[in-house]
């Protein structure tokens, strides 16, 4: 089995998978996920802009 026949079964079998699938955990919100991620960016710049006095 060749490298480039090894990827494309596994493009497929990925890509297959994907289609099918439509149970997704009910306590994962995407509002909640974003809103977190945002938080959390935030903070990391408050951060970096309070260590960074020298200018």
């Amino acid at each position: 089995m060749s490298a480039y026949s090894t990827a494309h079964t596994l493009a497929t079998l990925a890509s297959e998978g994907g289609e099918h699938h439509t149970d997704t955990h009910a306590s994962i919100s995407p509002f909640m996920t974003g809103g977190a991620a945002l938080v959390i960016l935030f903070l990391l710049l408050w951060i970096t802009t309070r260590f960074n006095r020298d200018r």
